[in-house]
């Protein structure tokens, strides 16, 4: 089966599916593998690195899509302005697509891939279990960005991290508060850390304030009788008392911080708001606040998309693809995890799509003309 690897579209967009060192892992499984002229470029891999780990170089999309049985991504289809044609209409039917999807926020290009008779697995549909570590592409893109929320933040922000002391007096710590601590935000917490800051974080749930601790962060604790996991140890709907509860401790946490980053989504739904434009104006002239969250409507009441904004004497930051700035890293684990995910899927260069196998259940978005992610199928009805 042909592999390809088309040129990512998305405006900003810097990373690319498939590294060179992927594509000789790929092509020793069996896979002819075919890459678009450049498509690496903005990651650091050039077209001879391609060539020289086996693969066959395509001058444009086109040609690529109609020779391709499995197409590799990093972002969902798109409409192609050089081409002006959406590259759902240039793939053929019966290739199976593997990218970010999103199709709880986009149903309508999972409907549109299902009526091309294109079949889908989105990589933020990974089950988040032991044997599918290697192929969590959220996790593996997340980490990134947690990392790089902060340094750039730290390049807004007209403060140094660390306590320096020194003749001129004593320079104090930057304060740093993050609002989630999932992988983004203890990547975040850590980061922060090494750099110097002072770093305090919040979650809903009580069970990660240990890990917290243990990268030496902070927890802002809300006390509460509620449980605020799910069976599955994930952050459940809060009440209406437990969500006032903590707004009114985060207010003062987040007025007295020099840079507030957020990190909270819901798959399927609106970002929710954490930061009020109440709480920018009560911050500090100079601070800064980063929303990861901004490309889902933002935790940020006042952040917009890909604008880093000054408001109320507060720089926002409304960066929404933070992974792309550190597009060479971010390429790699992706395409890692990629590359997991087929080694799991396929057999001497074919694919085999086992709906017994809880991955492959839980990936599998479109499949025989048919959207069979039930979450999806209902948005669509």
């Amino acid at each position: 089966m042909k592999i390809g690897v088309p040129k990512e579209i998305f405006t900003n967009e810097n990373r690319v599916a498939v590294t060179p060192d992927v594509a000789s892992k790929l092509i020793k499984k069996g896979f002819e593998v075919i890459i678009e002229k450049n498509a690496g470029l903005n990651a650091g891999f050039t077209d001879d690195k391609y060539e020289s780990a086996g693969a066959a170089l395509y001058n444009d999309a086109a040609s690529l899509y109609a020779d391709s049985d499995i197409v590799l991504k990093v972002n969902r289809p798109t409409f192609n302005e050089e081409l002006q044609k959406d590259e759902i209409d240039l793939m053929k039917e019966g290739t199976l697509l593997i990218s970010f999807a999103y199709s709880l926020h986009y149903p309508e290009m999972a409907k549109a891939c299902a009526e091309k008779g294109i079949d889908v697995i989105g990589m933020e549909a990974i089950p988040r279990t032991t044997l599918a570590q290697k192929m969590d592409a959220l996790s593996s893109q997340a980490n990134i960005a947690g990392y790089k929320s902060v340094i750039l933040s730290a390049n807004y922000l007209r403060k140094i991290f660390p306590l320096m002391m020194t003749a001129a007096g004593t320079i104090q710590p930057a304060r740093v508060v993050i609002m989630g601590a999932g992988v983004a935000g203890l990547q975040a917490l850590g980061t922060a850390k090494r750099l110097g800051a002072i770093v305090e974080v919040s979650d809903i749930r009580p069970a990660v304030k240990e890990e917290v601790e243990s990268l030496g962060g902070r927890f802002i604790e809300v006390e509460t009788d509620e449980s605020m996991e799910d069976e599955g140890g994930y952050a459940k709907e809060a009440s209406e008392e437990f969500l006032q509860k903590q707004k009114e401790l985060i207010f003062k946490h987040v007025t007295n911080a020099d840079i507030v980053i957020t990190t909270a989504l819901v798959p399927g739904k609106k970002a929710p708001i954490l930061v009020t434009e109440e709480m920018v104006k009560n911050m500090r002239p100079g601070s800064v606040v980063l929303d990861m969250a901004v490309e889902f409507g933002g935790n940020c009441e006042i952040s917009e998309k890909d604008k880093a904004a000054k408001k109320h004497g507060v720089t926002i930051i409304g960066e929404s693809n933070l992974p792309s700035l550190v597009a060479t890293n971010a390429s790699e684990v992706y395409a890692k995890n990629l590359l997991a995910l087929l080694e799991h899927i396929s057999s001497e260069g074919n694919i085999n799509l086992d709906f017994e196998d809880e991955i492959v259940k839980g990936s599998v978005i479109c499949y025989k003309k048919e959207v069979v992610n039930e979450r999806t199928k209902a948005l669509l009805q």
